[in-house]
């Protein structure tokens, strides 16, 4: 586990021998959703991933970022290495018009033994990767939370005993997650990991999808229309591969320096026909 050098890719290199807190656990919670995108560009480029945390944790640190399993994984490798005592749970995401579930789809984390003045108990909601959701660590107490545009609802599972429920906000991607609160590792998802990387079904196999979260909203680019919920509210369509890639740069900060200009042809087609098939789909 390369500690230095992922905490250099998040900007905070000066927290490499800094006290275990929920302050610092807040600041690295915070840099890590804004400088690593929501993102399963790999799916698209034909490039298989696993769900092991270490290798999560070089990908990210190469510039990438990923999905749950990655963003959750790399994240929760990170902060043991620097001393908290961090939990790997099941969870489940429930889309919009979906059926609430324990379904393995995503992995969320709770960190212990950091009392705060807002949070007694020391217990935290740690989640990197549900895209357009948490900005900053959640206390785990029930209530209703602000940040940013968003407003979010913590509260017991009705279907996890002794477990949670997320609440997304209404204008949020998805409806809600639910997680059991039992321990687990990393084996629990790879399953689920191969059907939502593989499957005609799964959307990250049917989108090519990027998400970055700041304190103000959160940009999502699906396919080739990218748009901004939050300050500065907006939507508009990509129509050249330099407006593509100037967008993944730019905005979700990935240069994609790991991708040739040839894996970068095929992609820009692969999207743009998807996007024309959409559009099809969509008049018909």
């Amino acid at each position: 586990m390369n500690t230095a050098g992922y905490l250099r890719r998040i900007g905070l290199p000066h927290l490499l021998n800094a006290p275990v807190s929920a302050e610092n656990l807040r600041a690295l919670h915070i840099a890590h959703i804004e400088k690593v995108s929501y993102e399963a560009l790999e799916i698209w480029l034909g490039r298989p991933t696993t769900v092991d945390p270490l290798e999560s944790a070089e990908r990210i640190i190469r510039g990438r970022g990923g999905y749950c399993f990655h963003l959750n994984g790399g994240f929760s490798a990170l902060a043991t290495a620097l001393g908290y005592d961090v939990t790997r749970h099941v969870g489940g995401v429930q889309n919009r018009g979906g059926e609430p579930g324990i379904t393995a789809n995503h992995l969320v984390l709770t960190v212990r033994g950091l009392p705060s003045d807002d949070n007694p108990g020391g217990e935290w909601l740690v989640d990197l990767g549900l895209g357009d959701a948490l900005h900053e660590p959640l206390p785990l107490v029930a209530g209703t939370y602000r940040q940013g545009p968003f407003e979010y609802v913590l509260r017991p599972s009705e279907i996890a005993p002794g477990g949670w429920r997320f609440d997304h906000d209404p204008s949020g991607s998805f409806q809600g997650m639910d997680f059991d609160p039992t321990p687990t590792d990393m084996s629990a998802f790879v399953e689920m990991h191969q059907h939502l990387t593989t499957s005609p079904t799964s959307g990250f196999v049917r989108v090519a999808a990027v998400q970055r979260r700041d304190a103000w909203g959160v940009d999502s680019l699906r396919g080739l229309v990218l748009s901004r919920i939050g300050a500065g509210a907006n939507s508009v369509t990509l129509s050249t591969s330099r407006d593509y890639y100037a967008a993944l740069a730019d905005i979700f900060l990935l240069p994609l320096d790991d991708v040739s200009t040839e894996e970068k042809d095929k992609l820009w087609r692969k999207v743009h026909d998807a996007h024309e098939a959409w559009l099809a789909g969509g008049s018909a």
